[in-house]
């Protein structure tokens, strides 16, 4: 049978090659249902139906295999792996910090508590075995505080190139802290930009469905300058503004590659128009808002 044969199915051309299966399972179509375990004996690739569906779930295995490891190996799922690995080494060195700094308290004067007191710790020489161990263990919160800078340096180095856009509009951290709580740069392309908004405050979310606080008005973007910076009364329209460009960095970094110099203007005018609601009038008392660019 050859590829053209209008009988063809995922077997066709290949009795063993698991990779030529695995594509064909992969990229295969076909324009009918056919009966393709009674053509798989008829054609000799199988010795019965059973044996048929055995070696169809042995090629569709391999062909999850495959797709799961290129997934894994692309750029937006290594940023994602490194957001993550470095807030678990924060998390783990502060908690660890609490722990050494209780210790060393015991057993040193003038311990000081969290990262920098454990790094006072670590430069000490002990003396008994207790100390060896005290000090040891604030080694390690070094250490992995370490890990957690050296993470954040890959993460400013790997992000524009994985999204151009969303990198320099929301800061290389947040831009992979967004890719993450969406689950790649696809799935953060493909989300509206309401969604956008919240990412991160998903139990705040929950709590206002379930009648039990109001609607947020924003998520992990609240991290950034221009919700963060901007006065109570306007985060929300800050947040809104912000959320909808990041969106749209996310689909052009997504589906064209390239940056785009227009989504960032348009997001520092639209901005600046928000601020300017909240700037006085000059030589007034404070309490009038302006409308002008600014005192």
């Amino acid at each position: 049978m050859t590829d053209t044969d209008a009988d063809a199915g995922w077997f066709a051309g290949s009795t063993a090659d698991e990779a030529a299966a695995r594509d064909r399972i992969a990229t295969g179509k076909a324009d009918r249902p056919r009966d393709w375990p009674t053509l798989a004996v008829e054609y000799g690739f199988a010795d019965s139906t059973d044996d048929y569906y055995d070696r169809l779930h042995e090629a569709t295995v391999a062909a999850t295999r495959a797709s799961v490891r290129e997934r894994e190996r692309a750029d937006d799922q290594q940023l994602i792996h490194t957001v993550r690995a470095m807030d678990d080494c924060e998390r783990t060195a502060n908690e660890l910090a609490e722990r050494a700094a209780e210790w060393a308290g015991s057993l040193f004067d003038d311990t000081d508590p969290g990262i920098e007191g454990a790094r006072a710790v670590a430069d000490r020489e002990p003396e008994t075995e207790l100390e060896r161990r005290a000090v040891s263990l604030a080694a390690r919160v070094v250490d992995l505080a370490a890990e957690r800078d050296a993470l954040a340096e890959t993460i400013d180095r790997i992000a524009p190139a994985v999204a151009p856009n969303l990198a320099e509009m929301a800061g290389p951290e947040l831009a992979a802290r967004l890719i993450a709580l969406a689950g790649g740069l696809e799935s953060l392309a493909k989300k509206p930009s309401g969604t956008v908004q919240v990412l991160g405050a998903e139990d705040a979310l929950f709590a206002h469905l379930s009648g039990r606080a109001p609607s947020p008005k924003h998520g992990i973007i609240y991290t950034h300058d221009y919700v963060r910076n901007t006065r109570p009364e306007d985060r929300g329209s800050a947040s809104r503004a912000l959320a909808g460009k990041l969106t749209l960095a996310a689909r052009v970094d997504h589906y064209a590659g390239e940056r785009r110099e227009t989504l960032h203007e348009e997001l520092r005018e639209r901005m600046a128009t928000i601020r300017a609601r909240a700037e006085p009038d000059d030589g007034g008392d404070g309490n009038a808002a302006g409308t002008g660019g600014g005192a």
